[in-house]
């Protein structure tokens, strides 16, 4: 292939909880050699859930990295050899108090695929019952409910600034009829 680079070695610089830290020593394409760093992630699933009076929850999370609470529909990374779909009903339930047994999948995606190797799975549901809500320890998310009318708002106030759930929000826009 004419754009591959091939890995000459790899090392790997970190080992933590949920990433592992590579770094590849490469060939490039008109044979000069050059480094990359590669995050490696077990993939993640997210879901936009559609309430019965046509609101999508939506949640309020404190993201590190950005160092700001961020806005975003329902999600999580995958557990080794986890089954993505059982893993959207599960970061559902444990986010939201929501469950569902219907999912339809809008689409894989690779976050920042400049460095990272993540794939988001992200799914659609408007199947919702009543769960149990099941926050992880470390994990402090508020629910919020947004009609068809506030999503437009905000994507056009720049409120929504994570790239899953723009993505979610094209496909709600584009298969629902919103003027209930």
């Amino acid at each position: 292939m004419i754009h591959e680079e091939k890995s000459l070695s790899i090392e790997t610089i970190y080992s933590g909880k949920i990433i592992e830290v590579e770094r590849h020593k490469v060939t490039l394409p008109n044979e000069k050699t050059s480094y990359r760093e590669v995050v490696k992630h077990n993939g993640a699933v997210a879901i936009c859930a559609l309430t019965p009076d046509q609101k999508v929850i939506l949640v309020k999370q404190y993201r590190k990295p950005m160092e700001k609470v961020l806005l975003e529909i329902p999600a999580g990374k995958l557990e080794p050899n986890e089954n993505p779909e059982d893993a959207a009903k599960r970061e559902l339930e444990e986010e939201t108090g929501y469950k569902t047994e219907h999912l339809v999948k809008i689409g894989e995606v690779y976050g920042t695929p400049g460095f990272s190797n993540e794939k988001i799975t992200i799914y659609f549901t408007e199947d919702l019952q009543k769960g149990t809500l099941n926050l992880d320890e470390d994990e402090f998310v508020e629910s919020v409910y947004y009609s068809i009318d506030e999503i437009k708002n905000a994507v056009h106030n720049n409120e929504i600034e994570d790239a899953k759930t723009l993505i979610a929000f094209q496909y709600v826009l584009l298969n629902y009829n919103h003027s209930k």
